[in-house]
């Protein structure tokens, strides 16, 4: 269903469209928590860990795929907007060109380098071929990944956050049947685990690109569109490449992290493996409300309506309270159950760690969403570079400061690094919303 974000209730529009993204989202974690929680309960310690250590390099090619999501998304978002289909359906279908090509450069260099990064990052020898193993299945499926990000992020340019939700929903319990008939049933260990994601994945993607040509279709321009534009390329490419590069830099400073991290050994890893899992969680969701407020932004803007894109930061902030909440109570109040989902009760020190972890970072959840609801609308503007600004603040300073820290507070000065940066980020973010510069970077 298409939905015009520029007309009705602002709270009601943008609520009714985030919640749907929101859940789906909440799915999309189960693909990784689940293959944790099954590697950690069903196969042992060593096994989450070997997963926990290949998560970082993961996260850098999701963060390439989230970054062309949020590049096109943004672009046809103001094309619809402004009701300017053919150049709207060109955007799609040049995003899925540049996309498919992207993808499969990635899948080969990704292949070859798979052993030299895990290696680069320090991780242990008892669990580097279980890292090396899941990490190239789960490249071997990154033209899913990217194909279904991409039909994602037009599904929700057009207003349509249920679609998503339904696919995701069907590939996350597929997932999670796969992971146990794999593991328990089959006995294939961490190979299973990553077999089950690769299935499930490549069956949503799939099934969201016959949806998605047929929801084109029903929309008629007066003249054919054409496929791929050069023009329309790099006009998506200056708002993906800063995404791209600002999602990627993060992903290389969490891989610092993690090497900072492997160096303490398998029950370090497994446990911050586990606290780290639940903590992306809460961070994802916040971000899926932020992308949220970025396509209403950029219909509103499409449309000339500023004054709608000004409420609608106080309504996504309430939006965000409302989300932040539970998880700050729930990983405060219940550390230690929300980590024993990974854990058996023999893996105590991993535990501690993990607790550790979450007890720190989780009260400063409510300072990271006000930051993302901020970057919405600059993302929704155009205007990276002040986003890009904020972002590569909260990475300098959490990756210096967990070196710097570490050396004297053992890993609890890697945790620390976290809210010291998200604070940081959340300044500068709101001051260059409140500044107001982005009202003259959308689309004419």
């Amino acid at each position: 269903m298409i939905t015009d974000l520029t007309q009705g209730s602002i709270s009601k529009r943008l609520w009714l469209f985030s919640i749907p993204m929101l859940i789906s989202v909440m799915f999309q974690q189960i693909y990784n928590i689940a293959d944790s929680m099954i590697a950690g309960k069903f196969v042992g310690e060593d096994a989450l860990a070997a997963v926990g250590a290949s998560y970082p390099v993961t996260m850098l090619f999701m963060a390439v795929a989230m970054g062309c999501n949020i590049g096109c998304s943004v672009v046809i978002s103001q094309y619809f907007g402004a009701k300017r289909l053919s150049e709207m359906k060109t955007a799609v279908s040049t995003t899925f060109l540049a996309s498919g090509g992207l993808s499969a450069v990635l899948t080969v260099g990704g292949l070859l380098l798979s052993g030299p990064i895990l290696r680069a990052i320090h991780t242990p020898s008892n669990i580097f071929a279980d890292a090396a193993l899941y990490l190239n299945i789960y490249i071997g499926g990154l033209v899913f990944l990217f194909l279904y990000n991409i039909c994602t992020g037009v599904f929700n340019s057009l207003g349509d956050s249920r679609t998503p939700l339904v696919f995701l929903i069907g590939s996350s319990l597929g997932n999670i049947g796969l992971d146990l008939l794999f593991v328990t049933v089959f006995d294939m260990g961490v190979a299973g685990v990553a077999w089950a994601t690769f299935i499930a994945q490549g069956a949503a993607c799939l099934l969201s690109l016959a949806t998605l040509r047929r929801r084109l279709s029903r929309l008629e321009t007066p003249e054919k569109s054409p496929l791929f534009s050069l023009e329309m390329l790099g006009r998506i490419s200056r708002i993906a490449v800063p995404s791209i590069l600002q999602q990627s830099f993060i992903s290389v400073g969490n891989m610092f992290i993690q090497g900072l991290v492997n160096g303490y050994g398998s029950s370090v890893i497994a446990g911050y493996s586990a606290a780290v899992k639940l903590n992306t969680f809460a961070i994802t969701s916040f971000t899926t409300l932020s992308n949220g407020l970025s396509s209403f932004s950029a219909q509103n803007l499409g449309a000339g309506k500023i004054d709608r894109v000004r409420r609608g930061f106080w309504s996504g902030c309430l939006l965000a309270v409302c989300v932040v909440a539970p998880f700050t109570l729930v990983y405060g109040l219940f550390t230690d159950a929300a980590v024993r989902l990974f854990l058996d009760t023999t893996s105590r020190y991993a535990l501690e760690i993990g607790c550790d972890f979450l007890r720190l970072v989780a009260p400063f959840y409510l300072v990271i969403s006000v930051k993302l609801m901020a970057d919405g609308i600059l993302r929704g503007a155009g205007a990276m570079k002040s986003f890009m600004v904020a972002t590569f603040t909260d990475l300098m300073l959490r990756v210096i400061l967990a070196f710097l820290l570490s050396a004297r507070l053992g890993t609890d000065g890697i945790w620390l690094s976290w809210p010291i940066g998200w604070t940081a980020a959340a300044v500068l973010s709101c001051a260059f919303y409140f500044a107001g510069r982005w009202k003259t970077r959308f689309l004419r």
